[in-house]
């Protein structure tokens, strides 16, 4: 320390190995270990090449990536390749050169059937894959080397967008199957598809020494009928180490499974549950608690299961499980009994005391999902003398994920609300004569955003007990997304927008408060009409400085965009900020907004949806000019086909050469092939701008591998 400077190279090896570990793959071997001897040995160390992932480099093209793979083909055992969907079928030739990979994710990638043969064949240590089953796949080109191989794998993943069995009649060891459908009701030429598969001896899973199933869904009929395709083998035998069983489908009416009771029953004999996730049709409350009792699982997902109220938390709270303690991930979304009366009993609401006995029993939960529920505060008390939902959950000190109703953050309806909210005629009158406007302060960036009448003391307290929090999202009643990819769904389990008055309060000083989240990485506002200038997003993002993913629909008013503004502030202060999600009906695209953008100098994925929105094409060019990151650039917006086309030509052209991943689609919202574009998006980045709850109390079994 006495030496007048000290440099990398005087580091000990074990400090910067700790360094290199943060360094992406791709830098680390092209660029780094260029630097000097010392570095080029540590960046070849085996520490940092065992485990690779090459998911979102998004700047490594095809021939960056075939270098990577011949320098780690002797020393990479787990590789992940999941989401590159820019990269050409022959890279996936390459793969084939790492023949000691035991964890394979090619998820997203280009792969055929006599490719992923070949890649079998060359890679007998493999125990786990994932991959996609594209229209063409057929089992029978698979080679007898690549089906031995397939025979000694214990995990496996398939997104499938053709109905199919895929691999998965082939891998008699399978410990974990995880299964993504996403598949069309329609084809492209408008025909129906069918699920009429080999239903021979052969090609029918069994699923002997299976432990863990999980299923995620798309919207539409075909995924419902294959799952229960895949399903069949359950009717006739339960495997005897099943531990895990999670199924999610969307919509308000999913299929009927009749051997759905006898599983849960099955589940719950042998003690050892770790998670469960049944669609409402399936499970009834006698089955709910054969199911749980006796065990004591980590996850548990009841979405829009009201029949299910009573008995979950019977289960939860009165010992019907061995050890709530052990759970840390739940999903009560859209458990509420009444859906849309205005007039909910205490029954049928969130209640204080239940809410701060199921804290104090599920201590550990990290991840809590309320979406879609309902708290109206009134002053009744909870077991530790609280009075507010917000203080019973901030018990949960080890919460780090959370989804809540807006209604949850308001402290009850005071005079503001209600002179603003409560005083407008009847709905009949409205047709017969304008309403009155409400007048709307003009923003000043430094203004204090606190409306006079807002009172946010129970926010204050979950914040308080909370403070961990690194993704939150606050769902307005009534919100549904313009993208007509769930749409259908949503519609279907969604309130109309407004009904819920105390939802009508949470605004600006709401969203001023959350600035107590340091932490705090991803954020979702949705269907929040309150909030009237956007001041609390400035003030928040002030303070939030490591934001990396932010999600804002129908924020304010419908008929204008009251907070372009602060917008544009809160978007200057986002250097950190890597996704941006914004919907709103009104949007101006215009100099001023992508100026504003510009400054989030490291974000990689923009979407903004608009039905009557209109953009700048020039100051969209200029700001991809100076975002080089930017990958994906999705506009559904307002404007003619023409212009669409042309602005998406102009940016596709001029900085694709540079960009191998870069996803440019501009289309007019309102157009009727909308859903045919959207089709063509990868579905890697299609989950990002048409799932909101995508990342909120999931299992970490529905991850990547």
């Amino acid at each position: 320390m006495s030496s007048t400077s000290v440099g990398m190279s005087d580091l000990s090896d074990e400090i910067l190995l700790c360094i290199l570990r943060h360094v992406p793959v791709c830098d680390l071997v092209w660029n780094v270990a260029n630097v000097c001897h010392k570095l080029h040995t540590l960046c070849h160390d085996k520490t940092l090449l065992t485990n690779v992932s090459l998911s979102e480099e998004y700047l490594a093209d095809d021939l960056l990536v075939r270098h990577i793979l011949k320098r780690l083909a002797n020393h990479v055992q787990s590789l992940s390749l999941n989401g590159c969907y820019w990269l050409a079928g022959s890279t996936m030739e390459f793969l084939a050169r790492c023949r000691g990979v035991t964890h394979l994710d090619v998820t997203g990638c280009r792969l055929t059937s006599l490719r992923l043969s070949r890649l079998l064949s060359s890679l007998s240590l493999l125990r786990s894959l994932a991959f996609d089953v594209t229209p063409g796949f057929n089992s029978a080109q698979l080679s007898s080397e690549a089906v031995d191989s397939l025979s000694r794998l214990s995990e496996l993943r398939q997104t499938l967008l053709t109905p199919s069995y895929g691999v998965v009649p082939c891998c008699a060891q399978l410990r974990k199957l995880m299964l993504q459908f996403d598949i069309s009701d329609v084809t492209r030429e408008g025909i129906g598809v069918c699920c009429q598969l080999m239903m021979g001896q052969s090609s029918v899973p069994h699923y002997q020494q299976l432990e863990e199933f999980t299923a995620r869904l798309a919207p539409g009929e075909v995924n419902q009928t294959l799952l229960l395709l895949y399903l069949a083998v359950f009717s006739v035998h339960v495997p005897k180490r099943l531990r895990v069983f999670l199924v999610s489908i969307p919509g308000p009416n999913p299929a009927h499974w009749p051997a759905a009771p006898s599983l849960a029953q099955s589940l719950g004999q042998r003690g050892d549950l770790e998670a469960l996730q049944l669609p409402r049709s399936w499970l009834d409350s006698l089955s709910l608690k054969r199911a749980l009792e006796g065990n004591s699982p980590k996850h548990l997902s009841f979405s829009r299961c009201p029949a299910l109220w009573p008995q979950v938390f019977q289960s939860l709270l009165e010992g019907g499980v061995k050890d709530a303690a052990q759970l840390t991930s739940l999903n009560l979304s859209g458990i509420n009994k009444v859906l849309y009366s205005e007039c909910r009993s205490v029954e049928d609401q969130l209640v204080p005391a239940t809410m701060s006995r199921l804290a104090v029993g599920c201590s550990n939960v990290k991840q809590l999902n309320l979406m879609h529920t309902h708290y109206h505060h009134e002053n009744s008390t909870g077991v530790g003398g609280e009075t507010h939902l917000c203080a019973s959950l901030a018990k949960l000190a080890h919460l780090r994920s959370l989804t809540l109703p807006a209604c949850a953050l308001s402290d009850g309806l005071n005079t503001h609300q209600i002179t603003t909210n409560d005083t407008s005629p009847s709905p009949l009158f409205l047709g017969l004569k304008k309403p009155p406007r409400l007048g709307i302060q003009n923003y000043k960036p430094d203004a204090a955003c606190t409306l006079s009448g807002d009172s946010i003391s129970g926010l204050t307290l979950l914040l308080a007990g909370c403070p961990f929090l690194e993704t939150l999202e606050l769902i307005g009643p009534g919100f549904v997304s313009a993208l007509p990819r769930l749409e259908p769904c949503t519609r279907a389990s969604v309130e109309p927008r407004g009904m819920c008055a105390w939802a009508r309060g949470v605004g600006d000083a709401h969203l001023a408060a959350l600035e107590a989240l340091p932490r705090l990485h991803r954020l979702t506002l949705a269907g929040l009409p309150g909030v009237l200038r956007g001041t609390g997003l400035v003030q928040l993002t002030r303070q939030c400085k490591d934001l990396q993913v932010l999600s804002l629909a129908n924020m304010g008013s419908l008929k204008t965009m009251n907070y372009t503004p602060a917008l544009l502030d809160t978007l200057k202060q986002c250097t950190q900020l890597r996704e941006l999600r914004l919907e709103q009906p009104y949007l101006n695209a215009g100099a001023s907004f992508f100026e504003a953008l510009s400054c989030c100098s490291r974000l990689q994925r923009l979407c903004l949806i608009s039905r009557s929105g209109t953009f700048d094409p020039s100051a969209a060019e200029t700001f991809m000019e100076r975002c080089r990151h930017v990958i994906m650039c999705h506009m559904f917006m307002g404007g003619t086909l023409v212009a669409c086309r042309t602005l998406q030509k102009v940016l596709l052209d001029r900085f694709s050469t540079h960009r191998s991943a870069l996803s440019v689609v501009i289309y007019p919202l309102q157009h009727e092939d909308l859903s045919s574009v959207i089709r063509d998006i990868p579905l890697t980045l299609l989950d990002r701008i048409t799932l909101f709850q995508s990342h909120v109390a999931q299992p970490p079994h529905l991850s990547p591998l």
